[in-house]
C-alpha cells in the first residue's frame, strides 16, 4: 500500500466527512447532463472521475455546506431528547454518502492529467480538510454524541464500536477538556505543524555537496559517474540527496569515499535538526499529558493493535534478540570479505550496504535485468488476477469504454463467484504520466457499507502506479520489485472491495493501522513460490516459457539474504523512536551512541554524526509508530507458514481470511481478528525461522 502518510489520510477520509444526500448526486447528474456526455450506467457506482476544475470547486462548497448543515442539525438535539436516530445515524448515512462525492473531488490531484484539475482539486482538499478539522472540535456535537454514549443503548456491538471512536476522536481533540487546555492544545499542534515542516524543508533546502576524483568513485557504473556535475577544479559533485547517498555506499569500492559520505550524511542539517526534533518530542509530550496519557508514545499507539508503547518494546526486544545469532554470522562473513579487498580496518555502517551487494554477486548468479524480461505487466495482470480470483473466490471482468480520465485507466468489476454478487469495482491505472503522484498506492474511492434501507454501497478502489512504457518495445516488461509492490498493493484493493462492515468508518483498509499492511505483506510471499511465479511470467521473446526455475530458487533465497543484519538496522530506528517519545528529557545523541553497538553488534557509531537529524520519519507521519512496518512483516509471516505454506491456491483458507480478516473491516479488534484466524496469539517464530532457512 503503498506508503506515504498522505495517501493513508486519503484512505481514511470517511472519518470526519459525513454527508451528503441525494441534492448532491442530483448536482452531479445536472452537471453531467449540462457536459451531454453519454455514460454507461454501472449498478452501485457512485464516485465521479470526471469533473472539471470549476466542478470539483461546485462540488467541495456542496460537500461543505451539506455537512455543516448536518452537524448543526445533530448539535441542536436537546440533550434529553438523544436516540440512535437523530443523533448517531445522521452522521453514519452522511459519512457513507459522501465519501465518494468528497474523493470525486479530491483525488484527482493524484491522476489527473490536467494541471489546473490537479490545482482545483488540491485547493479543494485543502478547504474540505479544513472543515473537516473544525468539525471534529464542534464541543456541541461531542455533547450529543457522548450524552447517547453515556446512555448505553446500543443496537449491535458494531454500533457500540461505531459510537466508542466518534467519542474517542472527539477527546483526543480534547473536547472533554476545558476551554483553556483546548487553547493549549490548538497552540501545541499549531507549533509542532510548523516544526515538522522545518525539518522537512532543512532537508529538502540543503545543498551540502562532496567533491571526488573519478577514481574515488571506483565501482558506480560510468552512466551514474557522467550524470555527475563538475566542478572548475575539475571533481565530481556529489550531493547528500538518496539518489547520489544510496549508489555509492552500494558500488564504491573505495572504503574511505564511502566513509565521507557516510558521515556526511550524518551530519546533514546536523545541529538544527537535531534542537527541532529535542522540540517536537517536548511539544509531543506536553500535548500527550494534556490528554490524560502518560507520553506521547501511549497517546499515539493507542488506537493501533499494539495498544501500549511497552507492547511494542517487548516486540521490538524480542525480535532484536532472536535476530542476533544470524546477524552475527552475517556480520562476520561481510567483515571477512572486507578484509580480502581492503585488508585490516574496521568494518562500519558504511560497509553494510556495499559488502552485502558484494555477498550476494558471489552467492547469487542472477541478473535482474534477465529476470524483467519475464515479466511483461500484461502477463504479470492475467497470472494475478487467476491467483486472486482462485484464492478468494472472485470473478474479474473489464468494464467496456469506462468513463475514466486518461485512456489508460482501466475499470473492472468483481464478483463472488460462488453467489454471482457483485461486490466491487476498482480502477488500474498503471503507467507513467507527468504530474502524476510518483509512488504506487490504493485509494479507496467509495465506501463499502449498509445504508438505512438495508441497500449496500459497493465498494471502489483506485490503484495507482508509475510503471515506465518503452516505445520501442510492444510490451512493458516490470523489474521484479514492481511486480511485488503490484501484488501487494492490488491486496489492498481486495482487502477494500470484500468489507462486509456496516458502517462507512470500518469500511474496507479503514482498520487499526498495524493491521492494514498484514494482508498486503502476506500476499507478497506468492511472489517467492515458483508455482506463482510460474503462473505470473512469460519471456519477452515467447511468452509461454515461464521463469526457470532456478530463477525461482534465486528469487526467494535472495529475498532473506542478509536480512537479519538490515533488519537490525531497522530495529535500531525503532528502539530510538519508541525511548525518545516514552521518556522525557533524553540526550538524543548519547542514546543513539549508547543503542548502536547494542543493537547493531559492535559495528561503531560514526564520530561527529548526528543521525536523528535527517530521520525524517520520527518529524512527521510516524512519530512513536516506526515499529509498524515490521509488526505487520511479522505478523503476516505467521499466517503464511501456519496457515498457506503449501496451500497457495486454497480458496477454503482463502475464504476464510476474507471472511475473518478482510471482511470485518475496522469494526472489530484488530488482535482479535488475528486470533480468530489463527486459533491463537500471532508469534514471532515462523518470522524467524524463514530468516534462518534462507539466509547464509
Amino acid at each position: 500500500m503503498a506508503k506515504g502518510r498522505k495517501e493513508r489520510r486519503i484512505l481514511a477520509f470517511t472519518g470526519a466527512a459525513a454527508l451528503l444526500a441525494v441534492s448532491v448526486n442530483l448536482l452531479i447528474s445536472a452537471i453531467k447532463s449540462q457536459k451531454k456526455r453519454k455514460k454507461k450506467e454501472l449498478p452501485g457506482l457512485s464516485i465521479s472521475v470526471k469533473l472539471s476544475a470549476s466542478e470539483i470547486t461546485k462540488l467541495a462548497d456542496h460537500v461543505i455546506a451539506k455537512s455543516k448543515e448536518v452537524h448543526d442539525s445533530v448539535a441542536a438535539v436537546p440533550l434529553d431528547k438523544v436516540t440512535y436516530v437523530n443523533t448517531i445515524l445522521p452522521l453514519a448515512e452522511l459519512e457513507a454518502l459522501q465519501f465518494p462525492l468528497v474523493l470525486s473531488c479530491v483525488f484527482q490531484k493524484m491522476v489527473n492529467p490536467s494541471a489546473e484539475v490537479r490545482k482545483a482539486s488540491a485547493e479543494a482538499e485543502r478547504r474540505i480538510d479544513a472543515h473537516l478539522c473544525m468539525c471534529s472540535k464542534r464541543e456541541d456535537v461531542y455533547r450529543v454524541i457522548k450524552t447517547f454514549a453515556a446512555r448505553g443503548e446500543w443496537m449491535s456491538s458494531e454500533t457500540k464500536q461505531y459510537v466508542y471512536c466518534l467519542v474517542r476522536d472527539f477527546e483526543r481533540n480534547g473536547m472533554n477538556l476545558t476551554l483553556s487546555k483546548r487553547e493549549e492544545i490548538e497552540r501545541l499542534r499549531k507549533e509542532i505543524d510548523e516544526l515538522s515542516l522545518h525539518f522537512i524543508s532543512n532537508l529538502n533546502e540543503d545543498r551540502t555537496f562532496l567533491l571526488f576524483n573519478e577514481s574515488e568513485l571506483s565501482g558506480l557504473p560510468s552512466e551514474f559517474i557522467k550524470s555527475l556535475d563538475r566542478a572548475d577544479c575539475g571533481k565530481v559533485r556529489v550531493s547528500l540527496s538518496s539518489h547520489h547517498v544510496l549508489p555509492i555506499l552500494e558500488h564504491c569500492k573505495v572504503g574511505s569515499t564511502r566513509r565521507m559520505v557516510a558521515v556526511a550524511q550524518g551530519q546533514r542539517c546536523g545541529e538544527d535538526n537535531l534542537r527541532i526534533l529535542e522540540s517536537l518530542v517536548q511539544l509531543r509530550h506536553k500535548l500527550a499529558r494534556l490528554l490524560g496519557y502518560s507520553s506521547y508514545a501511549d497517546y499515539a499507539i493507542e488506537h493501533r493493535m499494539a495498544k501500549s508503547s511497552s507492547e511494542v518494546f517487548e516486540f521490538l526486544e524480542d525480535l532484536s534478540a532472536h535476530l542476533t545469532e544470524l546477524a552475527s554470522r552475517e556480520l562476520c562473513l561481510l567483515k571477512e570479505l572486507k578484509k580480502k579487498e581492503e585488508g585490516e580496518s574496521t568494518f562500519g555502517v558504511e560497509d553494510i550496504k556495499y559488502y552485502v551487494r558484494r555477498a550476494e554477486e558471489q552467492r547469487f548468479d542472477l541478473d535482474l535485468g534477465v529476470v524483467k524480461q519475464y515479466f511483461p505487466a500484461n502477463v504479470v495482470l492475467t497470472g494475478l488476477f487467476k491467483i486472486f480470483e482462485d484464492l478468494f473466490g472472485l470473478k474479474f471482468e473489464e468494464i467496456s469504454e469506462p468513463e475514466v480520465w486518461d485512456g489508460d485507466v482501466r475499470l473492472f468489476s468483481a464478483v463472488n463467484l460462488s453467489s454471482k454478487e457483485l461486490i466491487g469495482y476498482f480502477f488500474l491505472d498503471l503507467y507513467f504520466r507527468e504530474g502524476k503522484y510518483n509512488h504506487t498506492c490504493v485509494m479507496a474511492l467509495q465506501s463499502g457499507c449498509m445504508s438505512s434501507t438495508g441497500v449496500r454501497q459497493i465498494p471502489v478502489a483506485l490503484l495507482a502506479a508509475n510503471f515506465q512504457k518503452d516505445n520501442y518495445k510492444a510490451l512493458v516488461l516490470l523489474n521484479f520489485s514492481d511486480v511485488v509492490t503490484l501484488f501487494h498493493e492490488f491486496s489492498h484493493v481486495i482487502h477494500h472491495i470484500c468489507n462486509r462492515a456496516s458502517f462507512a468508518r470500518f469500511s474496507g483498509l479503514r482498520v487499526e493501522p498495524d493491521l492494514v499492511e498484514i494482508s498486503g505483506q502476506l500476499i507478497e510471499n506468492w511472489c517467492y513460490e515458483a508455482s506463482s511465479l510460474k503462473l505470473m511470467s512469460g519471456f519477452d521473446q515467447d511468452i509461454s516459457k515461464a521463469l526457470p526455475d532456478e530463477m525461482c530458487r534465486m528469487l526467494q533465497g535472495r529475498r532473506d539474504s542478509f536480512s537479519a543484519l538490515k533488519l537490525k538496522q531497522e530495529l535500531l530506528l525503532c528502539f530510538f523512536d519508541q525511548i525518545i517519545h516514552s521518556s522525557e528529557n533524553v540526550d538524543m545523541v548519547e542514546l543513539l551512541k549508547h543503542l548502536y553497538p547494542k543493537v547493531m553488534l559492535g559495528i561503531p557509531f560514526l564520530e561527529g554524526t548526528k543521525p536523528a537529524s535527517c530521520f525524517l520519519r520520527l518529524a512527521v507521519g510516524y512519530e512513536a509508530t516506526c515499529y509498524s512496518s515490521l509488526w505487520s512483516e511479522v505478523f503476516s509471516a505467521d499466517i503464511f507458514a501456519s496457515k498457506f505454506q503449501g496451500h497457495l491456491q486454497n480458496q477454503s483458507l482463502g475464504l476464510l481470511f476474507r471472511e475473518k480478516v478482510m471482511a470485518p473491516g475496522g469494526a472489530r479488534d484488530s488482535m482479535a481478528i488475528l486470533i480468530d484466524f489463527l486459533g491463537r496469539r500471532p508469534s514471532i517464530q515462523a518470522y524467524i525461522e524463514r530468516k534462518n532457512r534462507y539466509s547464509i
